[in-house]
């Protein structure tokens, strides 16, 4: 895992808030952040999602907040609705859903329930490192399979390969897949840009690791930054089929909010030099400006640029015999052969199905 680098006080300006909090002298004066965990108190743990970019409808996030601190996350504008800062707030304020398993069995014993496929997570890393002591993201796969729920699993971390046992028993029923994120083959740049997440080439070991354990895995190169992640097309999706891959992703950059302040930050820091030449390119595909939020346009890009990277990233996922069509999110809920859905609730002791 890859060293904690020194944490300021920085946040972009919180736009639901009305005071400011401000630090006389050089920021390199400012204190330091220490890793502080709140329980979030919530009654509900599905999030429901209609975006028509999405493929998917329900998602789980144990965590809001993630120790990863990967620059470029779209959800650190979430982080403001709490009254966080979207930077280092995002990164060490980390809130978790303590009830999360119990609130989970809660959903799929109401009747209305009807086994549809959940996202784990649709907003910040389920596997990131405070899993490993509250294992809430566990708690909630063990419920899955309880209830055959199918599920899809998307993370940076390689602590999923702790939960193969849980993630294999499911993808037997068809019920389970997961998708690793690689935007980066140059562990150099990954370091700078995703300080916390363990290495492109560990990443594939885990990627190689749950195929081998019969769990469907796709790789998404994700956000697809031009400039800097371009240029591991190829060898990202190689390296993909070479570690039992079925399936591949592409994600153009995008930056809400105050996303935009804290990747703008930390590239001009990291990489001095092309920062202006990576920004020209994420305004060519973005019409202009550095994020565009429409529907349709926000997920895809648009302009010769981003089709000519498009074309490189279709014609190899072809010639390594890679599906482009990512497992679990946008596929109809797993089915069994009888027509009907995986999820089953469990019997009681007689063995009588439950009414309620």
């Amino acid at each position: 895992m890859p060293a904690m680098r020194s944490l300021l006080v920085r946040n972009p300006p919180n736009p639901w808030r009305k005071e400011v909090l401000s630090f006389e002298g050089e920021l390199c004066d400012s204190p330091r952040v220490e890793l502080t965990v709140y329980e979030d108190e919530t009654r509900e743990i599905l999030s429901d999602n209609d975006s028509p970019d999405l493929g998917f409808r329900y998602s789980i996030n144990p965590y809001r907040g993630c120790v990863h601190g990967c620059s470029y996350c779209y959800a650190r504008p979430s982080h403001e609705y709490l009254g966080f800062g979207a930077g280092v707030d995002f990164e060490r304020k980390i809130v978790i859903k303590r009830r999360a398993p119990e609130l989970l069995r809660e959903a799929f014993e109401k009747r209305g329930w009807q086994g549809e496929l959940i996202l784990f997570s649709g907003n910040t890393d389920c596997y990131q490192p405070l899993e490993s002591k509250y294992e809430l993201t566990r708690g909630c796969l063990q419920v899955c399979l309880e209830y055959r729920n199918p599920l899809h699993v998307i993370t940076k971390s390689s602590l999923v390969e702790r939960d193969a046992d849980v993630l294999a028993a499911l993808a037997l029923l068809g019920s389970a897949s997961v998708t690793v994120t690689v935007p980066f083959w140059d562990p150099s740049v990954a370091r700078a840009i995703e300080p916390l997440v363990p290495t492109p080439q560990r990443r594939m070991e885990t990627v190689r690791r749950l195929s081998e354990r019969g769990i469907p895995v796709s790789v998404n190169i994700a956000p697809l930054i031009p400039g800097l992640s371009d240029r591991d097309i190829v060898p990202v999706l190689e390296a993909a089929q070479a570690a039992g891959a079925v399936s591949v992703a592409m994600i153009p950059l995008r930056l809400p909010g105050s996303v935009q302040a804290v990747f703008v930050e930390r590239l001009r820091e990291s990489f001095p030099l092309l920062a202006e030449k990576v920004l020209a390119r994420v305004r060519e595909m973005r019409g202009g400006k550095l994020n565009d939020p429409s529907f349709g346009a926000r997920m895809q890009g648009d302009g010769p640029y981003i089709e000519a990277v498009r074309r490189l990233f279709e014609q190899s996922a072809r010639r390594l015999g890679l599906s482009t069509r990512e497992m679990g999110i946008n596929d109809e809920r797993p089915r069994r052969a009888t027509g009907e859905t995986t999820f089953l609730r469990p019997t009681d002791k007689g063995g009588q199905l439950r009414l309620f």
